[in-house]
């Protein structure tokens, strides 16, 4: 990976993480304030939801290096979390080779 792909990458993982908690929290707070559905109800939906965007952030994010820039840039475009704007500013390589449609 070239330098400048990596110091891009990392702004591009930074970025979405951010829009993957945005979004995470505006789940939760559309669970919490269901006041149709039962309190209780309410409080197993947002556990089990928690539980699940837990798993997905550590697939997503966790192991900050290098060679784990590849699959998580992948991970990030799949989930739409990547912008659009900063990845046009990778190389044509990285971008192809991190292109989720290559592997779905």
């Amino acid at each position: 990976m070239k330098e400048s792909d990596w110091k891009k990458f990392k702004i591009i993982k930074e970025k979405a993480i951010e829009r993957f908690c945005t979004e995470t929290l505006e789940e939760f707070g559309q669970i919490i304030s269901n006041s149709e559905e039962h309190i209780h109800n309410r409080y197993l939906q947002l556990y089990t939801q928690v539980q699940d965007r837990n798993k997905e952030m550590a697939r997503i994010f966790d192991g900050h290096s290098r060679n784990n820039a590849w699959c998580q840039l992948i991970a990030m475009r799949a989930r739409g979390l990547a912008d659009e704007s900063l990845l046009a500013e990778l190389s044509e390589e990285f971008l192809q080779q991190t292109d989720p449609k290559r592997f779905g």
